[in-house]
């Protein structure tokens, strides 16, 4: 069984943008949040193959803003591993929910997360019209609105 690393990187280091890039479309987008937030790798050995960052809504809740894994680590449990993860970092920081935001055009990333017991609780309308410079395309699709899932941490 391959042995996996998770950390979380200190302020002062390289931001890892390309893996970032592989779940949000721009550096500008990323450095809306990315400087706010707590981020995580997941290394195998010398490689790092997932990242997330995890920014305080509130008090109460702690949102997943970026969550990717390397094309070859794909299908293979590690977006799950990061959610539980995600999960376990809350429950021991008193959050009451983790939430997070995928494109209405995401049919698998919105499956993805109802499978590891998120739930809708809402739309953002026009959010990738707004706040993105061209129109972004996933299966075919224009995104256009957030769907906002979140997991009630007393589950």
């Amino acid at each position: 069984m391959e042995e996996f690393t998770f950390y979380k990187i200190s302020s002062d280091s390289e931001i890892p943008y390309s893996l970032l890039l592989l779940a949000d479309e721009t550096i500008e987008a990323i450095n809306q949040y990315i400087f706010s937030s707590d981020i995580y790798l997941l290394s195998s050995g010398y490689e790092d193959i997932a990242v997330m960052a995890l920014y305080k809504n509130s008090d109460i809740e702690l949102e997943i803003k970026n969550m990717a894994v390397i094309e070859s680590y794909r299908s293979k449990g590690i977006g799950s591993l990061l959610i539980s993860k995600a999960k376990e970092i809350a429950k021991d920081n008193d959050y009451k929910t983790l939430a997070v935001g995928t494109s209405d055009t995401g049919f698998q990333q919105i499956r993805f997360y109802e499978r590891n017991n998120f739930i809708q609780t809402g739309i953002r309308k026009d959010f990738f019209i707004e706040n993105y410079p061209s129109p972004i395309y996933e299966n075919g699709l224009q995104m256009r609105d957030m769907v906002l899932l979140t997991h009630h941490l007393t589950e």
